[in-house]
């Protein structure tokens, strides 16, 4: 029995697409919430007004996030689908040149002459625009763009983090609100750049610092525009 059949592999790169949606919109979802929260509570609204404006928050997020995903991701779409048009006409048009090309990236890459030719002529018999897509351009199955994929995890998954800081202020004291919605989220940030970091296989405490850093920093700002415009009024 081969090797490869009882040794199998299983790489992280295939998450990329869900992964990096997922990651973007929980992490988008704590963060704008809580600092909208923390910012309304600063400038000593009640607590109707605070939820208010979470839920608002919550609502219009996720569907700017489901919106803004399909589109910038479609628009990676389109540039892949407008390339591998082009690479499908070329291929029809000038066979032996495209041949020649894709022999010319292997020996960029140290294969033989003689070999780097025996490949493109093989690869191209059996699927010439897959070829080209993969060695010339890029495109591979695992990083292909998918619109909807992206637009429905960055909602869900925006929706879901938004939904933690706004409980919070559900359940904390009226005194605690700030602090407790900020210390919580800030928690909530930590766990979710680690459950990151380990589904992609990153370094777990650089992703946790990294994403609490920000969330901290964010939450500080609304805070402080918050309480000067609350003294303001």
């Amino acid at each position: 029995m081969s090797r490869l059949h009882i040794h199998p592999e299983s790489h992280l790169v295939s998450r990329i697409g869900w992964l990096r949606a997922a990651v973007l919109g929980a992490n988008d979802g704590i963060v704008s919430t809580a600092s909208l929260i923390v910012g309304v509570a600063s400038a000593g609204s009640g607590r109707a007004e605070v939820l208010l404006a979470g839920l608002a928050g919550l609502v219009a997020g996720a569907m700017s996030m489901a919106a803004g995903e399909y589109v910038s991701v479609s628009s990676q779409s389109d540039t892949e689908q407008a390339d591998l048009a082009r690479e499908r006409a070329e291929l029809a048009t000038q066979p032996e040149f495209e041949r020649e090309e894709l022999a010319q990236i292997y020996i960029g890459r140290g294969v033989s002459p003689d070999l780097a030719h025996q490949v493109a002529d093989q690869l191209m018999a059996k699927d010439a625009l897959g070829a080209h897509a993969r060695d010339e351009l890029g495109i591979s199955e695992v990083t292909t763009a998918r619109p909807i994929q992206a637009a429905l995890t960055s909602a869900a998954t925006f929706a879901v983090g938004a939904a933690l800081p706004l409980l919070m202020a559900l359940l904390l004291p009226a005194a605690m609100l700030v602090t407790g919605v900020s210390v919580a989220s800030l928690l909530f940030l930590a766990i979710l750049g680690a459950i990151g970091a380990q589904a992609g296989g990153a370094n777990v405490l650089k992703a946790t610092l990294r994403v609490t850093f920000w969330g901290a920093l964010a939450m500080a700002l609304t805070a402080g525009i918050g309480a000067v415009f609350g003294v303001a009024a």
